[in-house]
């Protein structure tokens, strides 16, 4: 690769291999070279630790131009350079995220921002694959906001800039200040050459105030206009102190004020709609602004952007005379604008408060009409992921233009979709602290924010607060709107999913069998709302163990599903195969089970990621139908890398990672790694209560997990007791025929038998099989097992005939369902005892 020689005659070798996000070089950059080399010197001088530089002082003294040049100067010296926007902490996350695919890590549109963003972090940890990186937050505010989003080791270098001098107590900094005088007439001398002497330029920087950012103003304004540097020194003297006070940032000095009203008038006077396109940057966040935005918009007659946004020469005139008056950063090669902060806090100071609002609420309209019609579209993703960081600075909470309220929540339902639930949360919540002091508490906008935080809770694991809030909702919702109300039928929708959560299943089952005539009659059979309710009753009926409806459903949902072109996204048939293969599984077709969940989870890494949360779930329940179909060393493998991703990259408690430890724990008990097994399980079923409550069902049978592993550890009095204890519970919240207690019934008989209890066992064992058979069928492998384990209870009590009876039916079962090398036939056969174990099934 040939090399680049930058400034200070320094040559990259290289460039590094990873370049992002970093903004163009200003080729008028000048001095601070002892700066430079002492941030390099800094940087470097360090053994593991990654020790940030930050570069503090008071806007417009150039920190960002500083980091600018490092990043360009040095980079020969990384393989890895990354530049992030920190004005707003809660989308630092989202900026780390786009590194993923960098890293060899799976994208954030796939694994979710809050997972991807976790997964960089660890990667530059480690210095994997990239030893020799460079991050840079630009504009970072408070020290606590930014510090935990910053590899605390590994072997990179990190550069932070702040107005914020807290940074002082907890990193190393470099407090920067406005130019030397030298400084200053060397960077006039570069932009403006041709008119410039150096007495000019002397007089020229001290009214300026040596301060980088007017004297840049004022140089591109001489450069554009030809304006001699008496003449601009002459009109910066005639300004009216009242003008300057009146539009003065409170945090900037004067003379960026001055320099500042001198280009905006001449700009004003050479084409007026640049300046109007300018004030509405001033609306936008700091961060770059893409084109599009501006280009796919038009307005009535009566906006006053309406002449340069509906005139496709006029607009790219006005934006390219922006950029010669160094009023705005363009970037050709992602086609974006950007805006200084400064720049922006001028513009609206210097605007009244009617013309403020009047912007605002066109900004608010681009914005609203640049977003892509389907938050749930992967591919759309990447615009949502360009307009985030304006929807806080446009104050878009704020409308109440109906346009504007649906991209309000749209925006909740990307942040919620792609995985960044806590920035969602965050901005739903502040939708409706603002919805509710503007308006009637039952809008529909309201009530669907209300929809969308429910969503997000329950995502999150915290299912009593979701429970409440959908459920109040609804109530609303029925009493102020139609019944097929896309917003109440939104409603009925999620608040199935809570029934399920709180562990009522029959309920939830009555209620989405509602919800699914309701969506037939309002969408039609095959629109993707519909589609969904019935994928939910399919997970209804399973939890009832119903798991031949259940199937039946899931083969229709997938179907259509994977046939639609609208309405469906990746995710809601990747979802949908998952469903189908693990309902299958419940029917006891385990190969089966196996083969359809590994083309879903083939589907899963290669058209989502293999760090997506949907395809983590797919490899859950992949590796559970290779432990009933006997493969055990690839369940093994399987289990026990979801577990450690969803761990990683979900956290200790959510739901999806605690049923991944149920599976590795059952796996571990499988292959006889009983320690490590018990100690999981242990732990989980710890951690089940915090989650679900002491009552759900879900704790319960996880607690007959953990009774079985008691007994194989060879302490069947314990068994005993935790079985009884979960056998209880089940019943009174399931009644007794249902899969989950017989389950703990089939290992309780076994308890009894290994403490001598026969006839109690064998008892309980007849009245298993006899349940067992009429709720899944006689061929089923559980109810095979049951019948094995009940042939070992009949011959303890001498019943020798009718053990023998059982045997022979039995034997010849499991050889048609499961073949005579599943290890459970070959167990059954040679007089074994069987046991069971539950798995976790999503809500």
């Amino acid at each position: 690769m040939e090399s680049e020689t930058l400034g200070s005659g320094r040559t990259t070798g290289r460039v590094p291999q990873v370049w992002g996000r970093i903004p163009p070089r200003n080729k008028n950059f000048t001095g601070r070279q002892g700066m430079l080399d002492n941030l390099h010197k800094g940087l470097t001088n360090r053994v593991t630790a990654v020790i940030p530089q930050a570069l503090h002082g008071m806007g417009g003294v150039g920190k960002t131009q500083v980091v600018i040049e490092y990043a360009h100067r040095f980079r020969s010296e990384y393989d890895l350079v990354w530049w992030i926007s920190a004005d707003q902490p809660d989308l630092v996350p989202s900026s780390l995220a786009g590194l993923a695919p960098r890293l060899g890590l799976e994208s954030a549109q796939a694994a979710g921002i809050e997972d991807s963003a976790a997964a960089v972090l660890d990667a530059l940890r480690r210095g994997d694959p990239y030893d020799r990186w460079l991050l840079i937050f630009d504009n970072a505010g408070d020290p606590e906001g930014i510090l935990r989003l910053v590899p605390a080791e590994g072997p990179g270098h990190v550069l932070i800039t702040s107005r914020n001098q807290e940074w002082e107590s907890v990193v190393d900094t470099v407090a920067i200040d406005v130019f030397s005088r030298s400084e200053s007439v060397e960077f006039l001398n570069r932009r403006a050459p041709r008119s410039m002497s150096e007495t000019d330029a002397q007089l020229l920087a001290e009214s300026l105030g040596d301060l980088p950012l007017a004297l840049e103003q004022a140089g591109a304004l001489q450069t554009v206009t030809g304006m001699a540097p008496d003449e601009y020194l002459d009109l910066l003297n005639k300004q009216p102190t009242e003008l300057l006070n009146q539009i003065r940032a409170s945090e900037y000095p004067a003379s960026m004020t001055a320099a500042w009203q001198l280009s905006v008038s001449k700009l004003e006077q050479q084409l007026p709609e640049a300046m109007q396109l300018l004030r509405a940057c001033a609306f936008f966040g700091p961060e770059p602004i893409p084109l599009d935005v501006f280009r796919r918009n038009t307005f009535a007659g009566e906006s006053k952007l309406s002449p340069v946004l509906g005139n496709a020469i006029r607009r790219s005139q006005a934006i390219r005379m922006l950029g010669r008056y160094a009023l705005v950063r363009i970037d050709s090669e992602s086609r974006t604008i950007q805006v200084h902060r400064l720049i922006q806090a001028l513009l609206r100071e210097s605007l009244s408060a009617a013309e403020q609002a009047e912007l605002r609420e066109e900004v608010q309209q681009l914005l609203a009409g640049a977003a892509p019609a389907d938050p749930d579209n992967e591919a759309a993703w990447p615009r949502y992921a360009e307009l985030v960081p304006h929807v806080r600075p446009a104050r878009v909470a704020e409308s109440a233009d109906p346009r504007v309220r649906v991209f309000a929540s749209d925006i909740v339902r990307y942040l919620t979709t792609s995985g960044d639930l806590a920035t969602a949360k965050g901005f739903v919540e502040e939708l409706l602290e603002t919805w509710h002091a503007d308006e009637n508490p039952d809008a529909p906008d309201v009530l669907l924010a209300k929809r969308r935080l429910s969503t997000i809770l329950r995502e999150l694991g915290e299912y009593a607060e979701a429970y409440e809030l959908v459920k109040d909702t609804l109530e609303r919702a029925q009493r102020v709107l139609d019944p097929e109300d896309h917003v109440t039928l939104n409603l009925i929708n999620g608040f199935g999913a809570v029934l399920r959560a709180r562990g009522e299943f029959a309920e939830a089952l009555r209620h989405d069998q509602t919800s699914l005539d309701l969506h037939r009659s309002a969408y039609g059979e095959r629109d993707g709302r519909t589609l969904q309710t019935v994928n939910n009753l399919a997970l209804d009926y399973a939890l009832v163990s119903d798991y031949r409806t259940a199937r039946d459903l899931h083969e229709q949902a997938f179907n259509a599903q994977s046939e639609a072109t609208t309405g469906v996204s990746k995710s809601n048939v990747l979802s949908s195969w998952v469903n189908l293969s693990r309902a299958v599984r419940l029917c006891g077709e385990y190969t089966e089970a196996r083969f359809l969940g590994e083309d879903a989870y083939d589907f899963g890494r290669q058209e989502l990621s293999a760090d997506n949360r949907g395809t983590l779930g797919a490899g859950r329940d992949l590796s559970i139908a290779m432990r009933r179909s006997g493969a055990y060393d690839e369940a093994l493998d399987l289990a026990r890398d979801i577990f450690t991703k969803c761990t990683r990259l979900l956290g200790a408690d959510r739901p999806d990672t605690l049923a991944a430890a149920v599976a590795l724990s059952n796996i571990l008990r499988t292959v006889g790694r009983i320690e490590e097994a018990f100690q999981l399980a242990e732990e989980t079923v710890n951690r089940y209560p915090k989650l679900y409550g002491d009552q759900h069902p879900y704790y319960f049978a996880c607690l007959g997990n953990l009774a079985l592993l008691h007994r194989v550890r060879d302490d069947a009095e314990q068994a005993r007791e935790l079985n009884e204890k979960a056998l209880a519970g089940l019943h009174a919240r399931l009644g007794k025929d249902h899969h989950y207690p017989l389950t703990v019934a089939i290992n309780l008989a076994s308890d009894r038998n290994a403490l001598g209890e026969y006839e109690s066992a064998r008892e309980l064992g007849a009245d298993s099989l006899a349940r067992l058979r009429s709720l899944l069928g006689e061929g089923h492998p559980v109810t095979l097992g049951c019948a094995a384990n009940l042939m070992l209870d009949l011959r303890a009590v001498h019943a020798e005939d009718e053990a023998e009876t059982l045997a022979a039916a039995t034997i010849l079962s499991y050889n048609r369902t499961l073949g005579p090398e599943h290890p459970d036939t070959r167990v059954a056969a040679t007089g074994g005892r069987l046991d069971f174990d539950f798995d976790v099934p999503p809500i």
